[in-house]
């Protein structure tokens, strides 16, 4: 669902740590107040736990809050862990993340720039 739902709208990932007993009004409060970001907004915002076995998801729908938790039977998430900040994620980078890789593939070919010929 996770992935059906970040086609359509752009994915914010909340670095660092998140208190996930947060609701949705926690949630938006740190969306708008800390990331200076509208939480009213069509994207989804992703935030994650200590244990990173476990993500929460924040999305306006024009008429109400959708909050989404994901919890993974086996294994973690690979959540980044610097300062608290909202990257904007790729389609690919959220295949990545859901399938439990990083977000920054160092193997990764990276897309190339228009006009750089041999």
């Amino acid at each position: 669902m996770l992935n059906d739902l970040a086609a359509d709208a752009q994915v914010y990932l909340v670095t660092g740590y998140t208190d996930l007993r947060r609701g949705i009004d926690g949630l938006a409060t740190i969306v708008q107040a800390q990331l200076r970001l509208d939480p009213f907004s069509k994207a989804l915002f992703l935030f994650c736990g200590r244990r990173c076995d476990r993500i929460k998801g924040l999305l306006w729908e024009g008429d109400g809050f959708l909050l989404l938790y994901k919890r993974l039977d086996n294994g973690r998430f690979q959540w980044p862990r610097s300062e608290t900040e909202a990257v904007m994620l790729t389609s690919q980078q959220i295949r990545w993340l859901l399938e439990g890789l990083k977000i920054e593939q160092p193997k990764a070919i990276r897309e190339g720039k228009p006009g750089a010929l041999y």
